[in-house]
Parts: C-alpha cells; structure tokens; sequence
C-alpha cells in the first residue's frame, strides 16, 4: 500500500519545486553532504520528501559523517568557511590527557614561586596567614577550573582554548576583551619565568658569570637587576627560536623539565623526612637578635684563641675600625653577644609553634629572630657595609597575595593547546582538575613543612644570605642543594617555552576571528599553522617584562590579567547555567551556577586584594578593548550567552511593562512608522525616517512598518529585499528601532495589521507616524485617500495618537541645521497635549536647537482673548516649556462665495469619482459636463457677489451633541437669507450645508495660518477626525487638503485621547 502510494507520489510531485527558490539556511554538517539525487528518487517510498532533498538529505546519509567528524569548530559559521582547506592543513601532533593536560598544567603551574619565593612568604606571612594565601588562590582556581570544564564539555573547543570558550560564550566583545587579557598574562608569565631562570642561575649557579658588577654594596641590586636584563633578553632570544622551530620540541623537552620538578619535589619532601631524624648542620650567625650575612666571614664571633693568645676575628673587623681589642666598634655590635643556631632545626624541633605568626617588615628592615635576647641601641645611622640580611621590599599580606598568585595560574595550559589534543572534551576537565588537586596539595603541605623544618630568620632571608648565598629549600632538600638548583633552573625554563608556545597562539586564535581589525596580521603563520608573527608580538611585549627587570614587580601584573580571565570564564558558566539555555548541555555535570559565582567574586575580590590600581588598570584596558570591538561592530554571531542575558533581561522587563498602561510622566511616542514603497521595494518617502530620528533621538520604541500587496509565498523574496532596504536606510537615517514588514492581500488590511499587532505586550506603539498622500487625488490612485482615511480611523479606534507629515520631502535632512525660525504650534482643541509634547521633544535634537516655539490658539466671538492668553502662558508656566503664545480672534464674518465655489468643486469630483464605474463614452460626457459647470461657476464667482450672512457660528470642534445641533439647524426652514442667493446660483442651493461649513472653517483657518505661520519652519496643527457617515471621506481630505495649504511643512497631530503631559512633577 505504502509502496503503492509512494510511486504515485512520485508521478505527480515535478523533480523540483519551484517553491519559493531559496533553499534552507545552510547547515555545517548538510554541506559536505554529497547528494546523489538518482539514488533517492529510486527509494519510491520517500519521493514525498524529494522535492527538498538537496537542503535536507537523508538521515541515513548523514549518519557516518555525523559519527566521524573532527575537531572542528563545526556550527560556527566562521570556522566553516576554512573547512575544507583545514582538511588539507598538516595535522600536528595529537596528544592525550595525561602528556596533553595533566603534565603541562602541573609543570606551568609548579613553577618559579615555589622555588625562589614560597619560603620567603612562609616566613614572611607566617604558616596560618601563608596558608590562607594559599587555600584562596588555589579554592580560585579549582572554581574556575570547574566552570571551564563545564565550557570546554559544551561542544568541541578547537584551537584557542581559553579565549574560544569565553568568546563563544560571553560574546565577541567580552571575548576579545579577555582574550588578549588572557594573552598579555601568559606573555607576562613567560617573563615571569625567564626573570626566575637568570634569578636562580646568577644567585646560586654561578654568581661571577655576572657581567655588570657593583662598585659598592649599596649598588648590589641595581648591578643583579641589569644582569637579569642582559642575560633574559638572550634567554628570550633563544626560547623564542627553539618555539619557532616547532612546538613538537617543545613538548619533546617539557618532559626533561617535568622530571626535573618531580625530581625536585620529591628532594624536598625526602630532605623533610630526613630531618625528623638526623638534621642538617647548617649554621646562622646572630649578634643580639639580629641575622649576619655570611659574607666576608667564616666564624661566627667576636674573638677566638690561637696558640693560647685571644685575637679578633673577620667579623670584628666587619664592625670594628681595626683588628685591635681596644678598637673602636660599632655601639650594637659591642653591646651584643654573636650566637650561632641552626638554620634548619628539623620536623621534631617545635619551631612549627614559632613561625605560626606573621612578621612583616618594612624594606631595608633588620631580619631578626623573635626571643633572642638583645641590647637596644639608640637609633643608629645604618652603615653600609655592615654584614646584616635586611629585607629588600616591604611585605604585608596583600602584596604577597599578588607576588604568590602567579603560582597557582598555568591551569589552562592544556585548554590552550586544546588543538592539539586527541579529544579535548574529555582531556581538559580531567587534566586540569587533577593537576589542581596534586599542585593544591603538595603547596599546603610544604607551607607547613617548611615552618616545621626551618628557622624563621632562614625563612625571611629571601636570597640565603645568611647560608652564603645558598637557596634556602636546596639546603632542605635531601640528596644535595644541587637537585634543587638545578631542577628549578629547567623547571623554570620550561615552564617559560610553554608560556611562549601558549601565548601566539590565542593571539592568532584571536587574530583569525577577525573581531579586531589591526591585529589580524598576526593570524598568518607558517604552512604547518605554527603563529610565526604572533611569536613576533609574543616576544616583543615579553621582553618589557623581562625589562622590568624584578620578579616582585612582574608578578602582580601577569596576577591581575589572569584574575580577570578566571573570573569572565566563571561569568560565562554561570550566565549560561542560569539561562539554561537550549545549547547548555556540558558533558562535565559536576557544576553548579553558585560555584561559578563563587569563583567570579573570589577572583574580584583577590584583584583587588592584590593591588586595586593594578585591578582598576587592567580593567580599564579590558573596557577598551570591548568598547573598540564594540564600535567596531564586531559582527558575529556567536550565539553567546550575554545576548542571552539580553534576551532574558528583555523577556522580565517586557512582562513588568505589561502589568499596567505608563503614567502620564513617562508617556513619550513610541513610534509606528508607516513607510511606503515603489515598485524596486525602495522607500517613497526617507525624510520620514530623518523626522522620527530628530522626534525621538534614539529613545523608546520606533518600529517601521510597511506593507507589501500579494501572497507571502509569492512575495518573500521581495519582502526579504524590501525589509533590507528598510534597515540600511534606517542605518544610514541612525533611526534605532526595528522594521516590521506585512504582506497582505490588500494594502488597506497590511496596515489595519499592523496598527493592531506591531509591537510586543508593554513594548507596542502609542503614536502612527505616516505621509499625507499626495497623489489622492490622482484619478490612477483612487485607493489612497480610502487607506488613509480608513487608517486615520483605525488608529483612533485604538486609541493610538496619529501624526500625519505633509511636504514631507520638505522636511529637513539629520545633517542639516535650522540656524533660526520657529516651530508653530496651532493648539485648536485640545486631545491629551500631544501638540505641546512634540516640538519640546523635536527641540532636543540639533535640526531644530536653534529654532523658536510659538504656541497660537484661537478665540471666538465670545471668549476672553486677554485671559486666555494669561492663562496659556500660566499652563506653559506649569509645564515647564518656553514658548511665546498669542491668541487668535476667529472673526464672525459671512460664508464666501469663494468657500461656496470650494464646496461645490469638492462635491462635483465626488460625485464624478462615484461615477468612474460608468463606461467610456458616457463617462467622457459627465466629464465635459462638469468641466462646462465650472467654467460657468467661476465666471460667476468673478462677479462680487456675497452671499447673505449665515447665524450659525463656525464650530471648532465638532462634538456629537454640536454636531446633531447643526443637522437640526440645517431642517429648520425658517431661514429665509439663502432663497435670494440661491436664485443668484441654483447649484449652491443643492449644497449639503454641513460640508458648506466645514468648507468656511477650513478656508478661515488656512487664511489665519498663511497670515501666521508661512515662514514658520515646522507649523503642527490639529487634525479634525474623519466623519462618522463614510459617503463623506473624499470630502474630509478636500478640507484637509483646504485646510494646509500653501503652507510648507506641515504635521497633522491627532491626539489618542488621554494626558500625555502633566504639571506636576
């Protein structure tokens, strides 16, 4: 039956549908679909889906390519374009979790600190404070290692690592920003670690390959700071070359320099051990409390025996001004006893209980030994020279938070390098999660360790002064000091070739999204990939850290960018969870929104902590770097999480808009802009856009609607075309807003559809903003002046405020500027005080700065000109709006036979437009007809004749009650003044004398506004309502028409109905 059904199917169905033409938008995976199209039409029993079988092949075709595809950021449309030429790209090395993640973040993270600086902060900050240190930064980064594996689960991480997985989730902005803050900290760790490297090389390998050498002890610093200059611009020279050779050889090294840090680590906790039982005999001379630096002297005291007879020591001449007794010595150096103890007393010693407490120093400061007795001395000049250990910088918690963060950072180091691996999605969390783990616990337990084993003036001697020059962990470490030396030497040094092969290539990552033009240069490489002009930029900006020159000063720096980092990357886990957006589907399930936020405000608060203009700083570069890719226009769509955000924010803001209409103080128009087109879907009218952007200025809702004739089916392509014309004029007009385009059978149901539906709950317009149709009285466009009229009508059953742009081509350009003239405002009944509203509003934009407002209102017979003037002023007063006001007197005068001939002309087209359904011959007759009548008319109207005068009075606003007056007025047939000029001119007696008087208020007005208001730049002016009887519509733009004519720009203001403007504030 199936079979049966589907061939007659297959019959019937043509081989390709005209359809529409346009094929479905492209899918990542439907694109290296090769369709072959015979083989589905042989299936008979899906010919049903044939007619789009080359936008939706078949599953079954699908399915292979779906099980086996690569590590490609497929479902970005960027990425997709350099598919096909990624395939044929040299695949590097691939490399799994434990050589891809786990041994690269474990070396980048046990770096330079933990051997040159983790003894100094124990004996600095003490154990207690030392560990809370330690348990932040490390709780930071097990925080933000959780969200990152939740990101780096969430799809395939190609290329980029850190930067790809913020910049897809945050968005391009937010994702440039921190990404090149992500690149300019690993640069900075880079010379972080090279600075480590000549440190450890120059102080304890071999301190006379010194170069610069100081003339004085005070100069020894400034000297050892030019070294590091030196010597780490030719250690960056060569890694930069080894990186540029290839990062194969890279990882082939990282090994040797892991073996060396486990070799290392395992040295120091073997020499712990050793010392519970059998401690090393390691020396520090004291005098008084004071520690001496073993320089220039080998025995620590004063005096010693030789053959029976006392002589003084070297160190007696450090302090004395001879080597006689009777010299004259320094005053505390003869007031205090010289002491030795041991440097490193052991596990079982106790000295845990002495360096619990902190012991922060200022720089230049004497390194002392809590409990030793001393003999104070009157503050002394501090002689150079004298062999104290001072502290080199002044230390207090804060700083040493910024100097020790660097140590935990290296966690995405496998995440950078997420191209490389075999399967990132399962590597990275895995990796990165163990390596914290092991990194967290084995900095916990050396921090006690260390305040268990060593002595507190040992610990804060931050260069081994006082053990001639020795590093103070090596002399823990058990076999030799050498291990460590060395060990840390090429830890270090790899640890720096990392941060170098890491570094170029997130910036060319960055580079190749194109979201910051000037740095797309750097996206180019060699053929194999590697980022040879990256690795340019990457060392430049690596050689002003090493510059800097100090360890101390570089590492806060390389804290702060990647603070940041950490904390966008918790940002984006967090703005995703809680969205739950339909994509969020992280592989890694053991995350939590509270986790992210949590790391996100620790990584805050330790920028801070560190250093708050440093914070404020990086900050700032981050900002501006956002703000460039903003104005930019970084035009990607990532589907990121803080459109997301946006959309959220939008959804919750939508439905509080919706629980209640605004309050009169925060009525303002939002705006429906009725647009129409030709026939190449181009806008008739632009300056209507130029005058919404000078009405609004960018604030509340516009919406530009248009309507196009046809079927949807038939029209989608010109609808598609039309909507793009729309925008890229409201682009160039800078009208923010957005378009809204119907396709309806007839034009006058498009715009009934529109006035209903645009908008969306709270966020729907108040006000119809649309061009006069000029052409209606066009015999070719009988329809127009119908659509408006029946629209003018619509937006009042709406209760929607309406303005209505004659000469609209006249309206002046967003460039232009009105030096003077004024904005008149002809306030004739009052409808919600929309008229007052507009020209305050149109006055805030530059177009309109300069030009004046005047307000005019018109008085009858029997009002009180001089108190309504008094009184306007006062409610202008009120209002808080500048403007001059007159009041115009509406002078009782006789219907002219002028208006008479008006009225008749008006009539005569009506009725000559009811007749076009007649056929040719007898509607050339009626026109000749009616062409002979006016000519009589006019013939006549040149004699002065007036007409009698009439009692009625000229109504200005015609309410219902007034209305059915003046319809009793016309029954009544005891008015005898028209007999006599009815004789005169039979056809005026067949006049309908409701039309003769709204034809005299129109020609009277007109006459008062040419008198007023001809050189205004701008007159805004009451629209009378459209009457209730529809025979009359052709009627009511024949007095509208009346009404403005002559005048320039004019803009019909129809009032919605309810205040939108208040006194009170």
């Amino acid at each position: 039956m199936s079979m049966a059904t589907g061939a007659v199917w297959a019959l019937e169905l043509p081989a390709r549908s005209p359809g529409d033409g346009n094929p479905r938008e492209s899918s990542p995976f439907i694109n290296n679909v090769e369709v072959d199209r015979e083989s589905f039409f042989e299936r008979k029993n899906m010919a049903l889906f044939e007619e789009e079988m080359d936008s939706n092949p078949m599953v079954s075709s699908l399915l292979n390519k779906l099980a086996n595809y690569t590590n490609l950021s497929q479902g970005a449309v960027e990425h997709e374009e350099g598919e096909e030429s990624r395939r044929h790209e040299v695949k590097g090395p691939r490399m799994g979790t434990f050589i891809g993640v786990y041994l690269p973040c474990l070396q980048n993270i046990l770096g330079v600190i933990l051997f040159l600086r983790l003894t100094w902060i124990v004996g600095a900050a003490g154990v207690l404070e030392s560990f809370l240190i330690v348990s932040m930064c490390c709780t930071c980064t097990m925080l933000t290692a959780i969200s990152m594996s939740a990101i780096a689960t969430n799809g395939v991480v190609p290329a980029g690592g850190s930067y790809y997985m913020i910049s897809r989730s945050l968005g391009p902005e937010f994702g440039g920003a921190v990404g090149l803050c992500f690149y300019l900290g690993t640069t900075f760790a880079g010379a972080m670690y090279i600075l480590g490297t000549i440190e450890i090389f120059l102080t304890y390998i071999s301190p006379s390959a010194s170069i610069i050498q100081a003339d004085s002890v005070d100069g020894e610093a400034a000297a050892m700071l030019h070294n590091m200059r030196v010597y780490g611009t030719c250690t960056l020279v060569f890694m930069a070359m080894v990186v540029f050779v290839g990062v194969k050889y890279v990882n082939k090294l990282a090994l040797v320099f892991l073996a060396c840090v486990v070799l290392s680590i395992l040295a120091i906790y073997a020499g712990v051990i050793k010392t519970a039982f059998d401690p090393p005999d390691i020396p520090v001379c004291l005098l008084g409390n004071r520690t001496l630096s073993r320089r220039g002297f080998d025995l620590c005291a004063k005096v010693h025996t030789i053959n029976n007879s006392t002589a003084t020591t070297a160190l007696w001449g450090l302090f004395c001004n001879s080597s006689m007794p009777n010299a004259t010595c320094d005053e505390y150096f003869a007031q205090n006893n010289v002491t030795e103890i041991q440097g490193i007393p052991g596990v079982a010693s106790g000295v845990l209980l002495d360096n619990l407490w902190s012991a922060y120093a200022d720089k230049g400061a004497f390194v002392e030994k809590k409990g030793a007795s001393s003999m104070a001395v009157p503050e002394e000049s501090r002689a150079s020279g004298l062999p104290y250990v001072l502290t080199d910088i002044m230390t207090y918690f804060t700083m040493l938070v910024g100097i020790y963060f660097p140590s935990v950072t290296g966690i995405m180091a496998g995440s950078n390098r997420s191209g490389d691996l075999k399967d990132a999605q399962k590597s990275i969390p895995t990796g990165t999660i163990l390596a914290i783990v092991t990194t967290s616990f084995i900095y916990l337990s050396c921090i006690v360790l260390f305040g268990a084993c060593i002595e507190g003036v040992i610990l804060r001697d931050k260069f081994g002064e006082a053990l001639q020059g020795n590093l103070v962990i090596g002399m823990l470490a058990w076999p030799s000091p050498w291990v460590i030396v060395i060990g840390s030497f090429f830890s270090t040094c790899g640890a720096g070739l990392q941060s170098l092969t890491g570094a170029p290539r997130l910036l060319q990552a960055i580079a190749r999204d194109g979201i910051i033009p000037f740095l797309q240069v750097f996206g180019h490489g060699k053929s194999n990939g590697e980022p040879t002009w990256a690795l340019l930029l990457t060392a430049l900006i690596c050689e002003t850290g090493i510059l800097i020159a100090s360890l101390d000063s570089v590492a806060p720096i390389l804290s702060m960018f990647f603070l940041m980092c950490y904390m966008f990357v918790n940002l984006a886990c967090a703005v995703q969870t809680l969205l739950r957006t339909p994509n969020w589907r992280p592989r890694f399930k053991y995350y939590h929104w509270t986790l992210s936020f949590l790391g996100m405000s620790l990584c805050l608060a330790l920028m801070f902590i560190c250093s708050w203009y440093y914070a404020l700083f990086a900050m700032l570069i981050a900002g501006c770097i956002y703000k460039y890719i903003e104005y930019r226009g970084a035009e990607k769509e990532w589907g990121d999480g803080i459109r997301g955000l946006s959309l959220n924010a939008a959804r919750y803001a939508l439905l509080r808009v919706e629980q209640g209409p605004p309050h009169t103080k925060n009525w303002r128009p939002q705006v429906l802009v009725m647009l129409n087109l030709d026939a190449e879907q181009q806008v008739k009218h632009p300056r209507l856009l130029s005058f919404t952007t000078q009405l609004k200025a960018g604030k509340g809702l516009t919406i530009v609607g248009s309507v196009l004739e046809g079927t949807y089916l038939d029209k989608r392509a010109e609808a598609q075309q039309a909507e793009e014309n729309i925008r890229s004029l409201m682009g160039a007009e800078k009208t923010k807003g957005f378009c809204q385009l119907v396709v309806s059978s007839n034009l006058r149901d498009g715009m009934s559809h529109l006035i209903q539906s645009a908008g969306l709950g709270g966020m729907k317009h108040n006000t119809v903003l649309m061009a006069w149709p000029a052409s209606w009285k066009q015999e070719d466009n009988p329809f127009s002046w119908k659509n408006f009229v029946d629209t003018v009508r619509d937006t009042t059953a709406a209760h929607q405020a309406l303005l209505v742009a004659k000469n609209v081509d006249l309206f002046p350009q967003n460039q232009e500027r009105f030096s003077d003239g004024n904005i008149d405002v002809w306030w004739i009944v009052h409808d919600g005080g929309l008229l007052m509203l507009l020209p305050f509003l149109l006055r805030q934009h530059k177009v309109w700065r300069k030009c004046r407002m005047r307000i005019f209102t018109v008085a009858q017979v029997d009002d009180n000109s001089i108190q309504m003037k008094k009184d306007l002023q006062m409610f202008l007063y009120h209002l808080r709006i500048s403007a001059e006001v007159e009041v115009v007197e509406m002078v009782e005068n006789d219907i002219s036979a002028f208006t008479y001939e008006k009225t008749l002309m008006m009539e005569q087209r009506s009725q000559m437009l009811k007749q076009m359904q007649l056929s040719k011959t007898e509607r050339e007759r009626e026109a000749q007809l009616i062409h002979d009548r006016n000519t009589a008319s006019h013939s006549a109207a040149a004699g002065k004749t007036q007409p009698p005068s009439t009692p009625d009075k000229v109504q200005m606003t015609w309410t219902k009650e007034k209305l059915i007056a003046e319809k009793s007025k016309n029954r009544d047939p005891g008015v005898s003044g028209f007999k006599d000029l009815f004789t005169l001119k039979p056809e005026w007696g067949n006049l309908n004398q409701c039309n003769v008087r709204r034809m005299h208020t129109a020609v009277k007005l007109n006459d008062v506004l040419l008198n007023k208001s001809q050189d205004a730049q701008l007159v805004l002016l009451n629209m009378p309502g459209p009457p209730k009887n529809r025979q009359g519509d052709e009627n009511y733009m024949e007095f509208l028409e009346v009404l403005t004519e002559g005048l320039n720009r004019v803009l019909l203001v129809r009032g919605s109905g309810r205040e939108v403007i208040t006194i009170y504030s």
